[in-house]
């Protein structure tokens, strides 16, 4: 594999589409501040020039052959020219018009023709007009003594201008340097995406993560009904409004994850993941969910004390339950906070608001004979712990977990910092189960790649259902 392709595998198109749709304020801001930048630079730089023109025909006296005065008229064109602008000239147009009244004559010869046009320039346009109307009245005194047999009609009559003859480069040139800003900022805002260290394919993972992954949990929208105003439940695999697809890999990543803890005989798994909104509680929940419909007696545990959020995943704000934080500070017996949820069948911890000094507090409980009465009586305890980068709450919380797992979100944690986790998480002993690749748009590479996570120790799907069926009706009977 070539640079190109290996660098093509690191980014997603979709991605790039959608940052540069996220920040399309900034291209939008790029494109008012180039049109104001040209804008303003044209009102200080721009000199606006007026021209007031007139049409003269040239003749000689006497003479009335067309060839004649053809050749006559190349012959003088210039002669006029330098007639024109002469400064004896330009003294009798001060003398006529004043000298505040400023301007420049230039005169050319239309092509095949023995027709002059004298234009007349200035700053302003009533200069521009007095300026033409005091030459053609005062030429005649010049060019009779040049002149003699050669004579001028007027056949257009100088114009008042009505606007500049000259433009602006930067008003002409204006729309398309602000095309080029859009572009521009459009692709730095690529570039970014391109450069920013963070895992933006699946493809990608396997190369800048170091640990195992999993499983993906694929993107999974959320429902718009028209009519009824959408509420932002959390993504429950046990509820009819997520997809199957979504549903299905949380199932295989709990097949995975059990199938880690139960090999190496571990109870306790931490969730956690770099930074927040990673969807590590939703995660959690779900792991949950997942092992208790395997009939397993699974904990559930709000670990986290500055932003709890299972509380709100499960809707249990007016649960009449206490904290865990409750548990940590008083000696009390657990099994009087915990709650049961007959819908999840499954056992949990809520935390219902954040506490100060939550380190302190963790610090200071006794934690591992929390655990180990809970080990007792639960298969499995899952905690949900605060993220890394958040707080040290998940750093004490590994040293008394059996297990960390990580959630990776799409294009959200630096790759350096997740892999300097992984080396904290190791090097303190503590068995890491691996990365949960969270909320990644699949593609057709995806999907192949989560078949192949789909399954593991050669067992395949079908194998797997039929060993689920048969233990439930073991359960049963």
């Amino acid at each position: 594999m070539n640079h190109t392709d290996n660098f093509m595998n690191k980014i997603s198109v979709r991605g790039i589409c959608v940052d540069i749709l996220h920040n399309f304020w900034m291209i939008v801001l790029a494109i008012i501040t180039v049109w104001c930048a040209a804008t303003g630079l044209h009102n200080v730089t721009y000199q606006p020039v007026y021209t007031s023109s007139a049409t003269l025909v040239i003749g000689v006296k006497g003479d009335s052959n067309i060839y004649s005065t053809l050749s006559m008229a190349s012959q003088m064109a210039e002669v006029f020219g330098q007639v024109f602008q002469s400064g004896a000239l330009q003294d009798k147009i001060a003398a006529d018009v004043g000298d505040g009244v400023q301007g420049k004559i230039q005169c050319s010869l239309v092509s095949q023709t023995n027709l002059l046009m004298v234009q007349a320039t200035s700053s302003k346009p009533r200069d521009a007009y007095l300026y033409l109307n005091s030459a053609l009245a005062n030429y005649q005194g010049v060019s009779e003594q040049i002149f003699s047999n050669a004579q001028l009609q007027i056949v257009q009559e100088p114009n008042v201008p009505l606007k500049p003859s000259n433009s602006s480069w930067l008003l002409r040139q204006r729309y398309l340097l602000m095309g080029v800003a859009g572009v521009g900022m459009a692709f730095l805002i690529g570039v970014c995406y391109a450069t920013r260290f963070t895992v933006k394919t699946t493809k990608a993972a396997q190369h800048q993560l170091d640990g195992t992954i999993q499983g993906i949990v694929p993107f999974e929208r959320r429902s718009r009904r028209v009519g009824r105003k959408r509420r932002k439940r959390a993504f429950l695999i046990n509820s009819p409004e997520v997809s199957m697809h979504f549903s299905e890999a949380i199932r295989n990543i709990g097949t995975k994850v059990e199938y880690h803890m139960r090999k190496n005989g571990y109870k306790v798994l931490l969730v956690t993941s770099i930074g927040e909104n990673e969807g590590k509680s939703t995660l959690a929940a779900n792991l949950a969910i997942s092992l208790a419909e395997k009939h397993k007696r699974v904990l559930l545990v709000d670990a986290d004390l500055r932003k709890p959020a299972l509380y709100k995943v499960f809707e249990a704000k007016g649960a009449k339950k206490d904290s865990f934080s409750y548990v940590l500070k008083n000696p009390c017996d657990w099994r009087d906070v915990v709650g049961y949820s007959q819908t999840n069948k499954l056992w949990i911890m809520y935390q219902f608001a954040p506490v100060a000094n939550p380190g302190s507090i963790i610090r200071e409980s006794q934690i591992k004979e929390f655990l180990i009465q809970c080990k007792e009586e639960m298969d499995y305890i899952i905690l949900d712990s605060s993220p890394v980068f958040a707080s040290a709450d998940a750093e004490i919380w590994m040293a008394e977990a059996d297990s960390v797992l990580m959630a990776v979100r799409e294009d959200w944690a630096d790759i350096r910092h997740i892999n300097d986790c992984v080396d904290n998480i190791r090097q303190s002993n503590t068995d890491f189960s691996g990365f949960v690749l969270n909320a990644f748009h699949m593609d057709g590479k995806a999907a192949s790649l989560q078949g192949r996570y789909t399954d593991y120790d050669g067992y395949s799907a079908g194998y797997r259902a039929y060993a689920q069926q048969k233990g439930a009706e073991r359960w049963k009977n």
